[in-house]
């Protein structure tokens, strides 16, 4: 919600007698001001670009399983055709 003109006057005129009574505080104010809006900037940046998916971990378990299973038949057929080729030597 915006603010109306008299409020932002109101502001205004409470932000100069804060500068004027306390500028340590003031310093301080500002300085958390420029913290919030540095974070809210980042969460905006991040929030705008798209998400990276990762797979699951049950895809990766497949996947990890297909890898060892399609292993172990090429170890098993390069084994039979040694095993073929040792036996026509003979």
């Amino acid at each position: 919600m915006a603010w109306s003109r008299d409020e932002e006057r109101l502001l205004a005129q409470i932000e100069r007698h804060l500068s004027d009574e306390d500028p340590r505080l003031a310093a301080r104010l500002e300085s958390f001001n420029d913290r919030v809006e540095r974070r809210e900037n980042a969460e905006r940046r991040r929030a705008t670009r798209p998400a990276r998916r990762r797979p699951s971990r049950s895809t990766i378990i497949i996947l990890v399983s297909w890898l060892l299973i399609a292993t172990l038949i090429t170890t098993l057929l390069i084994m039979a055709f040694r095993h073929d080729a040792a036996a026509l030597a003979f």
